[in-house]
């Protein structure tokens, strides 16, 4: 037969247990990786060779770049680990047989050392390095 507890243990029982589980969430929060961000260089956006792609994703939401033919730049902003394009304008220089596919960029996502971008549909049109 259970002995029961009187109300002064059972609270300091109770009391202890929550005690015990917030300690461990805390622990467990805290290591947790921080998602990384997004700013910095991806790809090669100063290069000047045809078929290199890159951007430059600036603190101050600015996005500079290249889609391996043409200049680009426009905005950029990041929420909840995804990267929203604002409109890109880009030069219209003709480039021969260079797939400019980072002008259809819309939205983006770091996956380790890798950004991976996503047309308005959102299909992947291609990734960039790390810079």
């Amino acid at each position: 037969m259970a002995i029961p507890l009187s109300i002064g243990a059972l609270v300091k029982t109770i009391g202890v247990s929550i005690a015990v589980a917030a300690a461990a969430l805390l622990l467990l929060t805290g290591c947790a990786a921080p998602a990384a961000s997004a700013a910095g260089t991806w790809g090669t956006p100063n290069s000047s060779g045809q078929g290199e792609p890159g951007l430059n994703l600036a603190d101050d939401g600015k996005v500079t770049g290249n889609d391996g033919c043409n200049r680009l730049m426009g905005e950029w902003t990041e929420t909840d680990g995804t990267v929203e394009f604002g409109a890109l304008a880009s030069t219209m220089m003709f480039c021969e047989g260079v797939d400019t596919w980072l002008l259809g960029a819309s939205t983006a996502e770091v996956d380790g050392d890798s950004l991976v971008v996503f047309n308005e549909a959102g299909d992947q049109i291609g990734t960039l390095p790390r810079g």
